[in-house]
Parts: structure tokens; sequence; C-alpha cells
């Protein structure tokens, strides 16, 4: 195994080893790409604050995230087309999320199915949804995760229509894949990815097909998922889709504090501040930058967790410093894994909780549990300059 220091180096090889078309698809944003950007270098305007002669023996980052016990606040977020990323992406990142303590959240868009997961794996996973027209297929969805043991549920609010993303459109990627004769000679070239897509018989949307009426394989998939989608979205649906799930709920895509306060009376045990890896709106705020507003907003009426932009320990350090009770990640481990399978996603694993954990002994603290905005040096205008 080459020597792996930090995420960027995960990322490099997953580039060689993964066709371009999925390669385009984890790493891209809509129109221009700028909160995409932002969404990381805006981690980078937070300073922290060294400390030193403080005792940093016995550190713990063990914590919890709505009530569940994790190694270290970070979840692995729910990303679509896992599988195409590596053979039988989504049982494989499970895995390596349930080893190593921390959540792993499946997507209604996964390649494995929840049976798939469920079946493979021997360790609780939460389960996404999107907020769909068909009641039934809803319904069934939420029976299947409690089949399958989910120990929670993640509605994802903001992607009630797709935001353009440029790449995506040029590579043919959508649901199902449009293969082109550059994308399938970009394909192989690819022969370790290759070789895995022949090992497996997961190949499809292993949540959609076959258990969505009409869609009985991939050439009926890309009609339904073109009708799917529930435009007139409103709180009060949400609340339907609240009665059809009686575990715990998290809604992910908040990114507003009016937003936040209306997930506070849906009756949900915790919102992801998101901007969806910056692939929806183009130009709207980082999810750092809102997150301090959120807070003031919410206050301690529902937990706080914060996705899109995270690559490092320090971002997940700065994000708990700025109130969020845990971290989303979700390109930082699909490069593990399309770089090196379920060992990929352990080593990112690794290097996220070793800079999480000397960079809060060197903030002077050794319990994750008792960081605050003490350690952040936070620019004036950071969250609270606007008009």
């Amino acid at each position: 195994m080459p020597v792996i220091t930090e995420i960027e180096d995960l990322k490099r090889i997953y580039r060689r080893r993964v066709p371009k078309m999925f390669y385009d698809y984890c790493e891209s944003g809509s129109w221009t790409e700028q909160t995409f950007r932002e969404n990381s270098s805006d981690f980078d305007k937070l300073y922290l604050r060294q400390r030193v002669a403080v005792d940093m023996a016995g550190r713990t980052t063990q914590t919890k995230m709505i009530d569940q016990d994790v190694s270290m606040p970070v979840a692995l977020a729910p990303v679509g087309l896992t599988g195409m990323q590596h053979f039988d992406g989504e049982i494989k990142a499970a895995k390596a999320a349930g080893d190593f303590g921390v959540p792993y959240c499946l997507s209604t868009m996964s390649i494995c199915s929840i049976e798939d997961v469920a079946d493979n794996t021997d360790k609780p996973f939460w389960m996404q949804v999107y907020t769909l027209k068909d009641d039934d297929f809803m319904q069934r969805l939420f029976d299947r995760a409690k089949a399958a043991k989910c120990s929670a549920a993640v509605i994802t609010v903001d992607l009630q229509m797709l935001g353009q993303r440029h790449k995506d459109l040029k590579n043919g990627l959508s649901a199902p894949p449009k293969l082109t004769p550059k994308s399938v000679a970009n394909m192989m070239t690819k022969v370790q990815w290759g070789l895995g897509m022949l090992q497996t018989k997961r190949r499809f949307f292993g949540n959609i097909v076959g258990h969505a009426t009409g869609v009985e394989d991939a050439s009926s998939l890309s009609s339904w998922t073109a009708e799917a989608f529930d435009q007139s979205l409103n709180w009060d649906r949400i609340r339907e889709f609240r009665k059809m799930w009686d575990g715990p709920l998290i809604i992910k895509g908040i990114i507003d504090p009016r937003d936040a306060l209306e997930a506070c009376n849906v009756g949900a045990d915790a919102i992801i501040v998101s901007n969806h890896g910056g692939r929806q709106l183009d130009g709207a705020l980082s999810s750092i930058r809102a997150l301090e507003q959120i807070m003031d907003a919410v206050g301690d009426r529902i937990e706080v967790h914060l996705d899109s932009g995270v690559r490092s320990g320090q971002d997940v350090l700065k994000a708990v410093a700025m109130g969020a009770k845990g971290c989303w990640i979700g390109r930082a481990y699909v490069y593990g894994l399309g770089a090196m399978g379920q060992a990929g996603v352990t080593k990112a694993l690794e290097v996220i909780h070793k800079e999480l954990d000397v960079s809060m002994a060197l903030t002077g603290h050794t319990d994750i549990k008792n960081v605050g905005k003490d350690i952040l040096m936070i620019p004036k205008d950071f969250s609270d300059n606007w008009k």
C-alpha cells in the first residue's frame, strides 16, 4: 500500500483508478461550482488557537450522534451510485464504517439495495430517503429500512429538482448512465475497476429496480426518476413522511435559519446543515458559514450536524467548535473507496481521526465533547455581515 498521510493522497489514486464519468460525478458541483469550492475553502478562514503546557494524555474523540455512540463525531454521508465507484461499494463502505465505530448512511440511489447491505454487514446503518411523490413507494422504503434494522432515517429535503451539473451532462451521467463510445473507451482503461464490476451482480439501482411501480429493469428507470421527485414539497408533506417512520429522524439539506426553525416543528431528532455538497444552488452560502446563524436560531431545540466540504479532521474539529454535534463526509470516503475499496474507506477514517485527535490536543483539549468556540479565531464577517 502506498504511504497515505492525507485525504488528497487517496484522491489522486482514486482519479487514476475510477472511470472519468464517476470521478466527475463525485468531484463536481452545479453551475460555476462556487459553492462547491467554498464549502472547503471557507474552513481555511477559521484559525485554531494553539495551547501549550496542557496535559494531553487520555484523549478521547468518542461522543454521541442522535444518542448513538460513535468513535468520533463523523458519519458517512449518503452518496448515490457508490456501487459504481467500486464494486459492491455500499457494502464495503458500510463494513468499514461499522468496524470503525461511525454511522453509515445508505442512499436511496444506491447500487446495492437496503437488503444487500443488511445481509452483508453486522452493524445497524442509517437510511436516506428522497421526498418522492409515490406514497406507496415511500412507505415501503421506510418499511424495508425498518425490516433491515436501520437505526435512523434521513430525509433529504433539498432535491426537489436537480441543480445543473455540467460535467454530468457532458459525460452522460444519468439514471441509468448513458454510455457513449468515449465513456466506454475510458472505462476500458480502468482495468482493476472493470474486473471488479465483472465480479458483482449489483450494477443497477437496487432500492428502485423491482420495487418502484413500473420499474422492472434499468431501461424503465430513466422515466421513473424524471417524474418521481416532488416539486410541490412543503413542510406538511414532510410531516406526512414523519408519520411513516417511527424511529430517529434526521432532516438533511438545511442552509437557512428559517428552514432550521421549520425543521424543529416536524418531529425530527436532528438536522444536517448542508447545501448538497454544492451540487444544487450554486452561489449559496457554504455550510460552515451558515452553521453559526442556524445554531443561534435553534439553540438546543434540536441536534445539529454539518455536511458539505469536510475533508479533514481539522474541518471536523472546527465544525464541532462552532456547535455541530457531528460531521458528515461524502467525497472524502468515496476517494478512499474508489482508490482501495473497503481498506481505502478505513484509511480515510484513520486519516481524519488522527488529524482530529492531534489537532484537538494541540488546542488544549482531551475530550471532543468539551471543545467550543474558544479554540477558534473567527473573522468578524464570517457569518453575520449580510444585509
